[in-house]
């Protein structure tokens, strides 16, 4: 692929948008390769889980590229609404944990991606927002849709109103991210996290995420059903026998995604 690099190390696989000059900013090419990317990797048995980062110290993804923003029509800006949606709801019901590394500037449909991740780490330096407005268009990725949902209405109708971007720590403070760290230790912090979350049994993350996902669009009365049934589902793998049968018998339990 031309932007996009990937690397596999125990399970953990890297997704890097690399390009640099451009401040890895999204072009359809670099949103058409992210989704064949993840798609491909939904049955790689040797992917368990993904980091997604951009290229370099500065940015994570700076934004659309505006050279092609300009030249939108309506119809085509409709499309490409659509195609970015597609590629944030892929990445947010992902049966696998996804964690968005913030290496640096996390802007309009960048952070629209790190909003679609399951976690997210932002080193020190990160700067996030959904500066749209000043473009005179408004997110068109989902982020008026799941920055309400993740830290509320009042904090995001502020920062999508105004354009602003701020620094991690706020970030941090107001729930946008999990954890701030310094900007050498980004990747190998998120390594740290995805290796954690791994110890536990394949199939019960899954439906975890599932559980998460689908039950946030429900009333309470039927996420509360969604969750019995999953719930009810995980016991009827082998990783929970497993997982059972070494908590009672005080040792690490063997799961097989089974």
């Amino acid at each position: 692929m031309e932007f996009i690099r990937l690397e596999n190390q125990e399970n953990i696989t890297t997704i890097t948008i690399h390009r640099p000059e451009k401040y890895n900013a999204l072009n359809k090419t670099v949103v058409n390769e992210l989704l064949q990317t993840f798609q491909q990797l939904q049955d790689d048995p040797n992917t368990k889980a993904i980091i997604l980062t951009g290229t370099g110290e500065k940015s994570f993804v700076a934004g659309a590229d505006i050279s092609e923003l300009a030249q939108l029509q309506p119809p085509q800006a409709k499309q490409l609404s659509q195609k970015g949606q597609h590629l944030t709801l892929l990445i947010e019901n992902f049966p696998k944990p996804v964690i968005a590394a913030i290496n640096g500037f996390a802007l309009g449909g960048g952070l629209e991606l790190a909003l679609a991740c399951h976690i997210r780490l932002a080193s020190q330096n990160a700067l996030l927002g959904l500066p749209e407005v000043s473009l005179g268009v408004i997110p068109g990725y989902g982020g008026t849709q799941r920055l309400p949902r993740l830290i509320g209405k009042g904090k995001a109708f502020e920062l999508i109103l105004t354009g602003k971007k701020i620094k991690a720590q706020e970030a941090l403070e107001i729930g946008l991210i999990n954890h701030v760290t310094p900007p050498e230790q980004l990747l190998e912090e998120a390594q740290k996290l995805a290796k954690q979350i791994l110890h536990n049994a394949p199939l019960a993350l899954s439906l975890a995420i599932e559980a998460v996902q689908r039950g946030t669009h429900l009333s309470l009365e039927d996420a509360l059903n969604l969750e019995a049934d999953l719930f009810s589902l995980c016991c009827t793998t082998q990783d929970m026998k497993e997982g059972t049968q070494a908590f009672l018998e005080k040792r690490k339990p063997n799961f097989q995604g089974k």
